[in-house]
């Protein structure tokens, strides 16, 4: 109930499934995989004499550090946080003890956070959460809300509806079809965010493997360092300074922002044709549209996916802009703007699952849209004079422009209009059954 964030209090459990990737605990366990998984690379490597080639069990036990990474970890990486105000370095000093526990290891501890600046683990740990977090909740939930949207268009791709351009009558479509667009441009993102891979930087304090070729010149270190970002599944940066330059956030953050943007359009779009009556919802029972209206049911989850997807692009945006620039070889104001990452994917978690539900609740009014139909039979106007520019008749625009524009005409008047025109018996018969879809 006291929450600050409503992402940890009215809406946890919504987002509840991010928080293996983007909770402090999570980013613990990552920076202390990356550590192990270092330590187990300079173990492998010959040139590194003074740390030998572990023996199987102890290489297993130092996996089991991760595996086993328990929320009571977390708490002693915190404490000893609290003595050294450095949350690298407390991870660091957690695994040593961890290390002086397994047989045969403790004169090796040295070989922890061996060389490293504290950005080589914490950019590698956040590159491992963000893959993760994509491929376990973000993608998959995409991925539904796509497939719910072309289900529901292909339901209704033959049902005629009368379009709005600039808000008036204009020539119709159908309710599926619209649908369509919006399930193909989410697809379209989603092919990219699905090739999208975070980059590693690894090569101590500016960059350059300077106090690695210190310990031990003769080791190809560019090309350790490549293999170990790849084993981790991150594209390796060649050149960098202390950090990584977070082109790979920035990339990640307009990805995120064209998906919210598109998915925000839907939003409002839907809302609207709910308020035109075309699209109804579900009476859910026990709910409440308004606290003295009765007999409202309000679109409430297309309103809360709009606010949320708004929180979402602003922050997505901000990592885009702000993260990139840093002073030099390093400032620290990246640090703090990395660590609100995961509330930019909580808001946008919380909209597709306002979607997804609204979408459940959703159906379209045949009724409804045949009437709409039938009320503006001008929008017939663009086809009869489609046909007589086919047949090469002059002014045809003009003609049904002085017809319609404005006035008060039927669909009765409109066939009419078309009977003596110099058209196939076929056309006007395919005028009397338009829209067909």
């Amino acid at each position: 109930m006291n929450e600050l964030s409503p992402l940890d209090g009215r809406y946890r459990r919504s987002t509840e499934a991010l928080r293996p990737f983007f909770s402090e605990e999570a980013l613990m366990r990552a920076r202390a995989e990356v550590e192990i998984r270092y330590f187990l690379a300079l173990a492998a490597e010959p040139g590194i004499r003074e740390l030998p080639r572990l023996k199987v069990r102890q290489a297993r036990a130092l996996e089991q550090i991760i595996e086993r990474f328990s929320p009571k970890d977390a708490a002693a990486i915190q404490a000893i946080e609290r003595a050294t105000n450095h949350d690298v370095k407390a991870v660091e000093y957690f695994l040593k003890a961890k290390l002086e526990r397994i047989a045969g290891l403790k004169p090796y501890t040295p070989f922890l956070h061996f060389a490293l600046t504290s950005e080589d683990v914490n950019n590698l740990a956040y590159g491992l959460l963000i893959h993760r977090a994509l491929k376990s909740v973000i993608l998959q939930k995409l991925t539904v809300l796509r497939r719910t949207l072309a289900a529901m268009a292909g339901r209704l791709k033959k049902v005629p509806m009368l379009s709005l351009t600039h808000g008036q009558p204009a020539t119709p479509t159908t309710a599926g079809k619209e649908l369509a667009v919006f399930a193909d441009r989410l697809e379209r993102q989603l092919v990219q965010l699905k090739r999208f891979r975070m980059q590693g930087k690894f090569g101590g304090a500016v960059g350059n493997y300077a106090a690695h070729r210190v310990a031990y010149p003769d080791v190809p270190w560019e090309v350790f360092g490549r293999k170990f970002v790849r084993s981790l599944g991150l594209v390796p940066l060649v050149h960098t300074t202390q950090i990584n330059p977070h082109d790979d956030t920035a990339e990640l953050g307009h990805i995120m922002s064209r998906i919210n943007t598109i998915l925000l359009d839907f939003s409002r779009d839907v809302w609207l044709y709910i308020s035109r009556g075309v699209f109804r919802q579900k009476v859910i029972q026990g709910e409440v549209g308004s606290s003295t209206m009765p007999h409202k049911v309000n679109p409430i989850d297309f309103e809360n996916a709009e606010g949320n997807l708004g929180l979402s692009t602003a922050l997505f945006s901000h990592f885009a802009e702000k993260l990139p620039v840093s002073r030099l070889q390093r400032d620290l104001s990246d640090s703090t703007v990395q660590r609100s990452i995961g509330v930019a994917f909580g808001h946008h978690l919380l909209a597709v699952l306002s979607l997804l539900k609204g979408l459940g609740k959703l159906s379209a009014d045949r009724a409804v849209l045949k009437r709409e139909l039938d009320a503006h039979p001008e929008v017939l106007a663009e086809a009869i004079q489609i046909l007589l520019r086919k047949h090469g008749v002059a002014g045809a625009y003009e003609q049904l422009k002085k017809l319609t524009r404005g006035a008060q005409v039927t669909h009765a008047s409109l066939l009419a209009f078309a009977d003596t025109l110099p058209l196939t018996r076929e056309e006007k018969r395919r005028l009397r059954k338009w829209p067909v879809f």
